[in-house]
């Protein structure tokens, strides 16, 4: 047995006693539920023993040695690293925000599931074995070398660093909703919480200790995920295999949509939530009159309230409404936007769970088509060009390996998957035949719990005391942890539920701070600043990058600017325009060189940032100024054709790269050539 066969048959050991450890420790603690066990030191339990976990695996990987640091020593087996990428690459995006948004969008949610499943092929096709062929440890690393020095890099880095940071907040801001819910703490602290744990992994020990917690991680998220839908799935029909069984439970969701959109309740709620858009918009146009009026308006009721002795409780309540108040015009105008908008949204009846590209009329559902393919497309480009992701198929021993682990990437990510609509089908079940036409003064405790967070929120509008649909506002991130309570599982499983989505955001989160630490220390510091640092020093800059990027990105996620899965989607347009392009024509095409691919990289990055800022709110954008109505999450859909365009035009308008540029392009290309002379190891 060779060395390398008999260190995969450790690390299949190893990991199989976790496994089984750790499904002894589910039981005790399901076990210490059935004997009285609270729910608090359940949530704690579970949260923190696997933070342990993962922190002990850190503090054994810790290493100096900067291969290992970069790239695991370059000898992680396939099957490994095809776990560690699942879980690198199964953010909270995927664990939180997938079986949300196909919850609350049916059959346009699918757009998640095609893109990213689809965008492996690419990566296994067109870049995951060239890349490791090719060495080294970075993409702008690759970058720098196919175009000929530092200013390629320094694009590159600078790209890789913000479609990393846009990716990292929305996994911060994930550790932040589990952390605040359930170890009941303020979401501002449940995220710096989560940082700890995140922080213990990569500061110690580089690529090789974030691997072997992905594997771990991996492990955990996955039983997280199937546990809740398989108990769901055998509840509800009989059948403990959810991706098979959900069929008959959608059909029953069908006929419940046909009397539940139709009901007269139903339709007056939306009604009321149309005529309140309608003041808003008269608000809107009445500006800067309707301000003042609006604080006048305030002042004197809450003087009423006051003077009639009414209840703290009101009281109270007024004083937030006038504290909340903006102060400008402006600011009206933007908060009264984002308010009609809302209800505007809600005054339309949700779309129906199997109705593909719904829309009232032909034009919407154009619209609605070509933002599923537009999504689709840039999921799929983005997941071939994240550097995070491709920085894995550096760490395998060789270009086959790196070609195998690829194949169990997309088999590990498979099973979440194919599980996801099956989450969504039985959550909205449970939502739809339980919790609507409740009375709004029994409602179950989960509602008020998470409300308390403030992904869920009951607006009695009608003031019929009975919760109508419209008149229910879940978050989408708040499907998939909820969906334990909401069925009334045993608390234990929704504290599984909650290690899940705290291993799914950690491990992702670890990838892409060391993406950003190491593109500024080795990309930017040690190849571009000081190409004579020392191996200390090097480790040393990485890791105080690493410290400053994972504190700003906290401060930006304490902000929350926005739902997990529109930063993920956002991250992935980032990505896929600024490196899809220059990559892919790098490694196929001799004839791009450094100009090109410079003007390339700026001018896809900057059309995908321009469109973004022009059509998304939290920039003060709006859609009015969208390009056929295609949303902001999609802008990589402009920027990538772009990039290709602008890379082939300039290369051929300048000269042609030098032979030893285009002598690596064959050696990237083609496996029985030597070895590239020019290479670092």
């Amino acid at each position: 047995m060779t060395r390398s066969r008999a260190f995969a048959h450790r690390l299949r050991r190893y990991y199989g006693w976790y496994t089984l450890v750790f499904v002894l420790f589910v039981l005790l603690l399901a076990l210490g539920e059935q004997l009285g066990l609270s729910q608090p030191v359940i949530g704690h339990v579970f949260l923190f023993v696997t933070i342990a976990i993962y922190a002990a695996i850190g503090v054994m990987s810790r290493t100096t040695d900067v291969s290992e640091y970069y790239v695991a020593g370059r000898r992680v087996p396939a099957m490994f690293n095809g776990m560690a990428t699942a879980a690198d690459w199964m953010s909270a995006a995927s664990f939180i925000g997938l079986a949300g948004t196909l919850y609350f969008s049916g059959f346009e949610g699918l757009a998640f599931v095609t893109g990213w499943t689809g965008g492996f092929v690419l990566v296994a096709l067109l870049l995951a074995p060239y890349l490791r062929k090719f060495g080294q440890y970075t993409i702008p690393d690759f970058l720098g070398a196919r175009y000929q020095g530092s200013v390629a890099r320094l694009v590159g880095l600078a790209a890789a660093v913000l479609a990393s940071f846009v990716y990292l907040v929305a996994q911060i801001y994930g550790v932040g909703l589990i952390t605040s819910r359930f170890v009941s703490v303020e979401f501002e602290i449940g995220l710096f919480i989560g940082l700890a744990g995140i922080l213990v992994c990569s500061f110690l020990g580089g690529m090789r200790a974030v691997t072997w917690t992905q594997v771990a991680q991996y492990v955990i998220l996955i039983i997280a995920y199937l546990v809740p839908v398989v108990i769901l799935s055998y509840k509800l029909t009989g059948i403990p295999l959810p991706q098979a069984a959900y069929g008959s439970v959608l059909q029953k969701i069908t006929v419940r949509e046909d009397a539940l959109f139709d009901a007269p309740s139903e339709a007056e709620v939306r009604t009321l939530y149309a005529a309140r858009a309608r003041d808003y918009q008269a608000k809107i146009g009445g500006l800067p009159d309707s301000l003042e009026t609006e604080r006048r308006a305030l002042i004197e009721r809450l003087n009423e309230l006051r003077l009639g002795n009414a209840s703290a409780r009101e009281i109270a309540l007024t004083e937030r409404a006038l504290r909340d108040l903006p102060r400008t015009p402006a600011e009206a105008e933007q908060m009264w936007a984002r308010a009609r908008a809302e209800a505007l949204e809600r005054s339309r009846p949700p779309p129906r769970h199997a109705q593909a590209h719904p829309g009232a009329n032909a034009a919407e559902s154009a619209v609605a088509r070509n933002n599923f393919l537009a999504l689709m497309f840039v999921l799929m480009v983005g997941t071939a060009a994240l550097p995070h992701i491709l920085m894995r198929y550096y760490t395998t021993p060789g270009v086959v390996e790196a070609r195998r682990s690829v194949a169990w990437s997309l088999l590990f990510i498979f099973l979440l998957y194919v599980t996801a609509p099956a989450y969504a089908v039985f959550a909205k079940w449970e939502v739809y035949h339980n919790l609507v036409g409740s009375s709004i003064s029994i409602l179950p405790e989960w509602v008020s719990s998470w409300g308390k967070v403030g992904l869920v929120k009951i607006e009695d509008l009608n003031l019929d005391g009975i919760l109508q649909l419209a008149e229910l506002r879940m978050d989408t991130d708040v499907i998939v942890l909820a969906t334990p309570e909401i069925a009334g599982l045993p608390y234990v499983v929704s504290g599984l539920v909650a290690a899940g989505g705290l291993a799914a955001a950690l491990s992702t989160a670890d990838g892409l701070l060391l993406t950003i630490s190491n593109a500024l220390s080795h990309d930017l510091y040690y190849k571009v600043v000081n190409p004579q640092a020392s191996t200390h020093r090097r480790l040393v800059i990485s890791k105080s990058q690493l410290l400053v990027v994972a504190v700003v990105a906290a401060w930006v996620a304490s902000m929350r600017p926005d739902n997990i899965l529109f930063m993920v989607g956002l991250a992935f347009s980032i990505g896929a325009s600024a490196f899809f392009p220059a990559l892919v024509l790098g490694i196929f095409w001799k004839r791009a060189n450094r100009p090109g691919a410079v003007a390339g990289m700026l001018a896809g990055l900057a059309l995908t940032l321009i469109y973004v800022v022009q059509t998304h709110p939290f920039f003060g954008g709006s859609m009015a100024h969208a390009w056929f109505d295609i949303n902001p999450i999609s802008a990589g859909v402009f920027g990538v054709p772009l990039g290709f365009v602008t890379i082939v035009v300039v290369s051929l308008l300048t000269a042609p790269p030098p032979r030893e540029i285009q002598d690596l392009v064959d050696y990237v290309r083609y496996p029985e050539l030597r070895p590239y002379p020019e290479r670092e190891e």
